[in-house]
Formats: structure tokens, C-alpha cells, sequence
């Protein structure tokens, strides 16, 4: 028997002509550490309407400071139902809004390199949870948005590591690795302005985020960003018979291919990029498959999305619209 799930809704309104997009805020209790089918639907949405919502950060404490899950491990807020998505579509989610909420964060505390370790580096005399000594805190400036711990101070730049779909059939992969419906990228161009492309394997999509980070570098090389609770805004979009092979990101610069996959390595990730975006620009953008592999040698940039094997592919959009047929 599916659970019953009580959600707190702030505001909805509901759109009264065909076409005009709607608004939906709403606050889950309860959260996911899975991307799976069999989840209660948090929320039913039409293709183009903004969802107004809330995440908690990765060990489940939400904006005020109170746990919301039993557990660690990347809650997710969701799943979101867009109407009329169907296998064989994409989702079009465009980050509207990403806002910090609260005063604090955490980050481990030493990366994620064997015998990288400088001597006397130690578990954290300042730990964040008991039981949890490899966690450092971090204050988080909302007035300035800043980010700090002891001398190091940085802007903020708030960012989801978690967004994707419930998987192929039955398959629910937990809130940990990526792959092919997204999950845990932790790739921080996903951020407010960008828009992410996700496959459709279910009905309604059934779209899922959380796991956010006020800052994170190249890698999350620490095996962290700032881990904090997010205010969200999004746009969901629909793409009927989009086909994707897995996530992408667009955004006024650059369109990305990402690559990953459960036990990857970097380079067998970088190779799933590569072929996600050779279809794309023989596909969609219409290019020759020479005018392709040449684009990639010559303009291609790559990511380490995560040292632990996602990586990214992305072009400059302007040569791409340029060449575009």
C-alpha cells in the first residue's frame, strides 16, 4: 500500500485558461532518499508552470534547523507530476530561483585523494553532528551572501546537487550516484539561470532535487559542497518525443552533455559525454557528423563534474547556433 503523504500548501493557483501558467508553493514532510516510481506524488503541475518550494540539506535539516529525515543521504523533494509527459519525452527544468535560508552549512573536511592527507590532518575537533567527525561547519552570511570558515570567506553561489527522474521500469536508484535520470550530479553549473534536461521513462515525469550546496568547486573534491538548506523556484517544460539518453544542461553560454554512470571512471564518463553530444549536434542542431567531431576537438571544454567519475562535455551555445542548419 502506497503511503499516504501529508504536504503543507502554501498558496496554489490554479491556471483558468488553457495555456496560462500557474503558480504552485508548496512545503513537503516528508522526503525521499530514492528516485523511484512507487513515491505518493507531492505535486501535479502543467507543462510551464513554476513550482515555489523548499529543500532540506543532505543530513535532512530543513531552513529553521529541524531534522526532517531519520537518516544522511541527499533527501529529495518530490516527485513533481507534469501533466502530459510520457516515455520517450523530456523535461525542460529551468532553475528560476535558488536562495540561501538559513545561517549555516557543513563541508567534510579533508578531499577525497588517497594519501593526499598533509600530516596532522585529523577528524574534526568541531564536528557539525555527533557521530559525524568528518564534518566541518560553515557560517553562511544571507545579508552579504557569503560564504565562511575561520580565514576562508567566498560569495555564495547556491546550487542543486540533486535533480532527476524516476529510472527505467522498477529500478530506484538512492539519492547518492548519478547516471542516466540524473540523480546526484553535483555539478555546480546547475544553478539558478540554467536549465536541465532530463528523459522521461514514467508517466508525469516524476521529477525530484534537493541536496543543496552554497558553494561547491569543480569535483566536490571534499566529498561535499556547503551543504545547506535551499528556497527553490523552477519552471517545469515539456519536450513531446524528445528522446534524451540522459541529462543535459543549457544555459545563455553553453550547452552541456553530461556523462555518468553507477561505478564509472572520469574517462568512461567523459566518453558517455562525447557521444550524448555528438547525437545532439547531428540530431537537433542539424550539423554534419564531421562538423561535429571538429567542434568538440576545437571548442569542446571538459568538466570533472565529481572526482568520483561524472564528468561534462559543453560548447559554446553562440558556435553552435551559428552552425546550426
Amino acid at each position: 500500500m502506497l503511503l499516504k503523504m501529508k504536504i503543507v500548501i502554501l498558496c496554489g493557483i490554479a491556471a483558468a485558461w488553457p495555456g496560462l501558467a500557474a503558480e504552485h508553493r508548496v512545503v513537503a514532510e516528508h522526503y525521499w532518499h530514492t528516485f523511484s516510481a512507487a513515491h505518493p506524488v507531492l505535486l501535479t503541475v502543467d507543462p510551464g508552470d513554476r513550482i515555489m518550494t523548499k529543500t532540506v540539506d543532505s543530513a535532512g535539516f530543513d531552513f529553521s534547523g529541524v531534522r526532517r529525515t531519520r537518516t544522511h543521504g541527499n533527501p529529495l523533494t518530490g516527485p513533481f507530476f507534469i501533466n502530459g509527459a510520457e516515455k520517450g519525452d523530456s523535461l525542460e527544468v529551468r532553475i528560476e530561483r535558488l536562495r540561501l535560508n538559513r545561517a549555516s552549512g557543513y563541508t567534510g573536511y579533508q578531499v577525497g585523494v588517497k594519501d593526499a592527507a598533509p600530516p596532522g590532518v585529523k577528524p574534526a575537533a568541531d564536528a557539525v553532528y555527533k557521530g559525524y567527525d568528518t564534518l566541518v561547519p560553515w557560517t553562511i552570511d544571507l545579508r552579504r551572501a557569503l560564504v565562511r570558515h575561520g580565514r576562508l570567506e567566498f560569495a555564495a553561489q547556491p546550487m542543486l546537487g540533486c535533480m532527476g527522474v524516476a529510472p527505467e521500469g522498477d529500478y530506484s536508484p538512492r539519492s547518492g550516484p548519478a547516471g542516466y535520470w540524473g540523480g546526484n550530479m553535483d555539478y555546480n553549473m546547475v544553478r539558478e539561470g540554467a536549465t536541465v534536461l532530463l528523459p522521461v521513462f514514467h508517466e508525469g515525469g516524476l521529477l525530484f532535487f534537493g541536496d543543496g550546496h552554497a558553494l561547491q568547486g569543480d569535483g566536490e573534491a571534499v566529498g561535499s559542497g556547503v551543504e545547506t538548506s535551499l528556497d527553490v523556484e523552477v519552471t517545469v517544460g515539456l519536450r513531446k518525443g524528445r528522446k534524451l539518453t540522459g541529462p543535459r544542461l543549457q544555459t545563455a553560454e553553453w550547452l552541456v552533455s553530461i556523462g555518468g554512470k553507477e561505478g564509472a571512471s572520469l574517462n568512461e564518463s567523459a566518453a558517455i559525454a562525447v557521444r550524448d553530444m555528438l547525437r545532439w549536434l547531428t540530431g537537433e542542431q542539424g550539423l554534419s557528423a564531421d562538423e561535429a567531431h571538429l567542434l568538440i576537438g576545437v571548442r569542446g571544454r571538459f568538466d570533472v563534474i565529481t572526482l568520483g567519475g561524472s564528468a561534462g562535455l559543453r560548447l559554446p551555445r553562440k558556435d553552435v547556433e551559428r552552425l546550426r542548419r
